[in-house]
């Protein structure tokens, strides 16, 4: 029953997106009709069926209804409750319902906006249209019945038709046939189930690929109708904002998951996966900043749409790499014919999004003069260009190892160092011009204005550099990252200062409380103002804890004592336990500093009945100076052997990476207060 159930509630969504899509297209032709209600069921129709196919495979999980393939390979009766609702996108069939309905989410809040609008809307017609072909696409992969190209390569309600030793050997894409039922599951990857981060991290990010659909829907519509002007970017701002800020909270929350459960130290390694989400956000990232070009000056009208098509594909190139098995990657646990389905629709993308950009851009794109490469266009130009170049090192490092051995048979891969050399010096770039943008003027800035607004910045950031030096730092990339980040984080701060001193002498008021009327008087520049405030902090958090670290590799008997940056480790004793979904066997660590017994860590091996891989989860004693960090690499009676880093002020990278994404959220969906008659200042350099 579960099985019929879900691929009816499949095969609701597939039918409602096709019509949506079908009578989206008429009525952007049809621009005397009301689109609200032309589209409304439609659209009801794939809201339902998706959140419908979502609930019904959350249940049987909970449930343990192992008669259905992906809950017999993918669950257990011992896996934590937790755990069990996260089965639910853990693997490549549930991850694409859940793409689904958030999909189903965006289509239903673009609906809203477009049954708001005052007489015909053949923009939003358009936008609807294109999401429900979208939509036609992601539901026609999870059709039950015979596969046939892109139709039920993923379907999560086949049922099982052949029991392994445990779960799930054969299983069939006809809901009505005879089912068995395995005794027990093979539960989730281990990896997936070994931290609280999975549960949040993945549903993150898919906010943040699937809400990048919304400004191509409206892109694609505008070129279709030949609409010039900035209309499409005005109503695809706020979804825009959304998506980039959950695409960054769902990377930083990956990075921090990677960093609590894989035991290596770090939390970024150029992994082609880690890479692939990391593309659209740095093209996104461009687009959110000419989008401001475009509409405060006209420019940049042709470049916009190449960058938010770019946006899209890359959101479905990510998908295609994480779930296609085509790489070898710490995300990628399937083999699945959805990887041809995905390139196909990836080039369907490209090449219908192009053809047509090509054939309208006459129509819809003018390109007025830069007045001045000094200006704020200028450093908007430079931004985007850096931005660009960045992705463009990202793509060719991520691709050319799976070209070179698709075409050539060679095996080689592109580490860390090129990324390094690579990335480095593009992140300094960027964040003084992050840091310069702000305070200049539109149109065209002399020197000297800018400088008197970036000196005091300068200098302080200048002599936090030379403190470094006189302290006996001397590695270049610290010194740059502490200059470039506290340069930016200063600038930040003295516009804030700036426009909260007018208000409170306008206000008779404290500077503080001006500050905070300030940046709620005008959310969406300061939630950008905050956002960039906490890359910067993301920035040198990286700097600190990459070029400070230390390592080292100790091997300790009962009640021995080593020292690693000022921190006495003793291993006091060997413990195991069993818990109920996994047997854990560790060693109790005593932290010490300065003869004081500061924390108690247990370092593991955890071993899962349902798998023979063993997860390594490491300690983490978390403190204001920074992390020690305790990975266990082997242990018997005699002795342990762990690996022990220490990261100063790591913690910078967590709440910069939360604060850039969140304050992003804050500025869209924080309600802005009623303006009274007393006038708020222009942010410095924000001059017409």
């Amino acid at each position: 029953m579960t099985a019929i159930l879900g691929s009816i509630a499949v095969v609701v969504a597939f039918v409602s997106a096709a019509a949506l899509a079908v009578r989206g297209f008429i009525a952007m032709r049809n621009g005397a009709i009301d689109v609200g209600s032309a589209l409304k069921w439609p659209v009801y129709g794939v809201v339902g069926g998706a959140l419908a196919a979502m609930s019904i495979l959350e249940i049987a999980i909970l449930r343990d209804d192992f008669s259905i393939e992906y809950i017999a390979n993918n669950s257990a009766t011992t896996t934590p409750t937790i755990f069990k609702v996260a089965t639910g996108w853990a693997a490549l069939e549930g991850s694409i319902v859940l793409w689904g309905l958030v999909l189903a989410i965006f289509v239903y809040t673009v609906h809203r906006q477009v049954s708001r609008a005052e007489g015909s809307d053949q923009l939003g017609a358009g936008a609807l249209a294109v999401l429900g072909v979208i939509t036609f696409f992601f539901f026609g992969l999870m059709l039950p019945g015979m596969s046939f190209w892109i139709f039920g390569v993923s379907n999560p309600f086949r049922v099982c038709v052949e029991l392994a030793t445990v779960g799930c050997f054969e299983a069939s894409n006809l809901p009505w046939v005879e089912s068995v039922t395995a005794f027990e599951g093979r539960g989730p990857n281990p990896l997936l189930q070994n931290h609280i981060l999975m549960a949040v991290h993945p549903p993150m990010l898919y906010f943040g690929y699937v809400g990048m659909s919304v400004p191509y829907a409206f892109a694609m519509s505008a070129l279709m109708l030949g609409m010039s002007g900035t209309a499409w970017l005005q109503r695809t701002r706020a979804w825009t904002l959304i998506a980039w800020g959950f695409l960054t909270l769902g990377i930083v929350l990956g990075g921090w998951w990677s960093y609590e459960v894989l035991g290596w130290g770090g939390y970024w390694a150029w992994d082609p996966v880690e890479n692939a989400s990391f593309l659209p956000w740095l093209i996104a990232t461009a687009f959110l900043h000419s989008a401001v070009v475009q509409q405060r000056r006209g420019m940049l009208q042709a470049w916009n749409y190449v960058l938010v098509i770019s946006t899209f594909a890359l959101t479905i190139l990510g998908t295609f790499l994480t779930r296609s098995g085509v790489i070898v990657s710490v995300h990628s646990f399937t083999q699945s014919p959805i990887g041809p389905a995905l390139l196909w629709f990836l080039m369907a993308v490209l090449v219908v999004s192009f053809v047509l950009f090509a054939t309208k851009i006459h129509l819809v794109a003018s390109s007025p003069r830069l007045d001045s490469l000094v200006s704020r266009e200028g450093v908007f130009l430079l931004n985007n260009l850096l931005l660009t170049v960045f992705a463009i090192v990202v793509l060719v490092g991520t691709l050319y190892p799976m070209f070179l051995e698709a075409f050539g048979g060679s095996e080689v891969g592109v580490g860390r160092p090129f990324f390094d050399r690579m990335a480095i010096p593009l992140s300094f770039a960027l964040l003084l011009a992050t840091g310069i943008g702000p305070v200049t003027p539109y149109r065209s800035a002399k020197g000297s204005v800018i400088w008197e607004r970036v000196r005091t910045p300068a200098r302080i950031a200048l002599a936090a550099a030379a403190l470094a030096v006189v302290l006996s730092y001397r590695n270049t990339y610290l010194l740059l990252g502490i200059l470039t980040a506290t340069f930016l984080m200063l600038v930040i701060l003295r516009n804030l200062y700036y426009a909260a001193r007018k208000t409170a002498d306008q206000r008779k008021i404290a500077v503080p409380a001006a500050a905070l009327h300030v940046m709620r008087s005008d959310t969406g520049y300061w939630g950008g103002q905050i956002s960039h405030f906490g890359v910067a902090l993301l920035a040198l958090g990286m700097a600190l804890s990459s070029n400070l670290a230390v390592e080292a590799e100790i091997t300790l008997t009962p009640g021995d004592t080593d020292t690693v940056a000022g921190y006495d480790i003793t291993y006091l004793n060997q413990f195991s336990r069993q818990e109920p979904h996994r047997f854990v066997t560790g060693a109790a660590i005593e932290v010490s500093r300065d003869g004081r017994v500061v924390s108690r860590q247990e370092p593991r091996l955890n071993d899962y009945s349902t798998s023979t891989q063993t997860v390594a989860t490491p300690a983490v004693y978390e403190s204001v100076r920074g992390d020690l960090y305790l990975s266990l690499r082997s242990i018997n009676s005699q002795a342990v052997v762990l690996g022990v880093w220490w990261f100063p002020f790591i913690w910078l990278v967590w709440v910069g990476g939360l604060l850039a994404g969140l304050a992003v959220l804050w500025s869209r969906l924080v309600r802005k207060p009623a303006r009274d008659k007393v006038p708020v200042p222009r942010a410095v350099g924000d001059e017409r």
